[in-house]
């Protein structure tokens, strides 16, 4: 099997939280240019029924539902592990996201040369609106430097090997960011990156999104996000086998910024309150997770002098 011309996987999750936006979502996915593809759709708390009743038609997508207590986590893993078995390639997209036309074709064309590939994305509001908001890597940084320490590779927007995919599981039970957490284990795997700069998705903020990117920040947020972030770590640092001593020691770096940020921000009530009156007000950092612990803002929380 090929990237090149072989019929390649297109994943979502469909769960009670996105049953406004499956509807659009699949519209979008109808109007793909390349339509080699087979759709999968695992099924956490939701029917099969359900969902073909929310589309008005069957989606003739392969289900994959969640075995009795399965986390969020396990149900993607369930379907991971079908996939890299069938197919050479795996595009992932969230089902309250919307697809460009040439999501497919580009995601297709990028993994000739790459093992996981990214793309841009406009961001929506939750009744579609688009922001004028670019959700992107940075240009010219390196991708391997940046994501020890962000994510710009969600489960939306990206795109995977299956050789690759195969050997990022298992996936811990208790991932909270499993974007995150297969994009990191890719790196130390040595994986060829790639990120695409053209928006090939646009990009749903709305109050139940794992990880918000834009203001307003409120402390519960702040204190929420920022025990998924050190639960990542953890996760990597304790569950991945075989870690190379390099990459166990610049991701216990960054998990130890990290949690010099959480003692900060939740030990003192007047730091909090100053980081987020200048978080809320400056230009959003349209990465995950800078997006939250701004670098421009870090004289706030870190004791150093601006």
């Amino acid at each position: 099997m090929t990237v090149r011309s072989a019929r390649l996987a297109v994943y979502t999750t469909a769960h009670p939280g996105v049953t406004k936006y499956l509807l659009p979502w699949y519209r979008s996915l109808a109007e793909q240019t390349d339509r080699n593809y087979d759709l999968w759709i695992g099924l956490d708390g939701i029917r099969p029924g359900t969902v073909k009743d929310l589309l008005g038609e069957d989606p003739a997508a392969r289900w994959v539902p969640a075995e009795e207590g399965a986390s969020p986590a396990g149900v993607r893993h369930e379907a991971i592990k079908q996939m890299v078995e069938l197919y050479p390639a795996v595009v992932f997209v969230d089902s309250d996201d919307l697809l460009e036309k040439s999501r497919v074709e580009a995601a297709r064309r990028a993994l000739l040369n790459s093992d996981l590939t990214g793309c841009a994305m406009h961001i929506i509001d939750e009744s579609g609106r688009d922001t004028g908001l670019v959700f992107s890597a940075p240009g010219g940084m390196d991708l391997a430097e940046l994501i020890i320490r962000n994510n710009v590779f969600g489960l939306s927007n990206t795109a995977y090997r299956s050789e690759l995919l195969r050997q990022c599981l298992p996936l811990p039970e208790d991932t909270c960011l499993v974007d995150w957490f297969l994009a990191t284990r890719a790196w130390t795997l040595g994986a060829r990156l790639g990120f695409d700069p053209a928006c090939r998705m646009s990009y749903r903020q709305y109050h139940a999104n794992t990880a918000s990117i834009l203001p307003p920040f409120t402390a519960r947020r702040i204190r929420s996000d920022t025990q998924k972030v050190l639960g990542h770590y953890r996760g990597l640092l304790n569950k991945v086998p075989g870690l190379k001593e390099e990459h166990r020691s610049r991701l216990e770096s960054a998990r130890d910024k990290v949690e010099k940020f959480r003692r900060s921000v939740e030990g003192s009530p007047v730091v909090l309150k100053n980081y987020l009156r200048a978080l809320n007000s400056q230009e959003p950092r349209l990465i995950w997770w800078s997006s939250v612990a701004s670098p421009e803002l870090e004289h706030l929380w870190s004791g150093t002098v601006e």
